[in-house]
C-alpha cells in the first residue's frame, strides 16, 4: 500500500470511529493507540540498539 491509500485509509477509520463514538470514547481511544504506537517505537528502538550490539 503506498502512502496515500495508507493515509487515506486510516483517515477513513478515524471517520467512521467518530460517527459512532461518543466523545470520552473517542479521547480514550485515541490516548490508548498513542500509548500503543509509543510502546511499540521503544520495541523497535531497543530491538535496533540490540542488534547492532550483537552485531
Amino acid at each position: 500500500m503506498n502512502s496515500c491509500k495508507l493515509t487515506a485509509s486510516i483517515t477513513a477509520i478515524a471517520n467512521a470511529l467518530a460517527c459512532n463514538l461518543t466523545e470520552d470514547e473517542l479521547n480514550l481511544l485515541g490516548i490508548t493507540l498513542t500509548l500503543l504506537a509509543d510502546t511499540l517505537i521503544t520495541i523497535a528502538t531497543q530491538r535496533s540498539i540490540l542488534c547492532r550490539k550483537s552485531g
